[in-house]
């Protein structure tokens, strides 16, 4: 198991990239979460197979239709072993 912190910028609140980034990582069977950052970008911290995590780095460097993707900051951290499934926190 690999685990990634991703924090996404552009235009990626306000346009269901939360939900949407929800959707793919309950898809690809990763835990974690997504939330927004109060300075406009949106923070993703996801677990699970290499390929599955590949999947969803992919997807969010596009991100929903309405959402416009400047840049995406990655970097590998050690797995959690609190995280039940993937959610959207507040």
């Amino acid at each position: 198991m690999k685990a990634l912190h991703i924090i996404v910028h552009g235009v990626v609140q306000g346009v269901g990239f939360r939900y949407f980034t929800l959707d793919v990582a309950r898809e690809l069977g990763l835990e974690g979460y997504v939330k927004n950052k109060p300075d406009g970008s949106v923070e993703i911290e996801a677990q699970g197979e290499d390929w599955a995590l590949n999947e969803l780095l992919s997807t969010v460097r596009v991100g929903p239709r309405s959402a416009h993707v400047s840049g995406v900051e990655v970097r590998e951290i050690e797995p959690r072993e609190d995280f039940e499934g993937f959610s959207i926190r507040f």
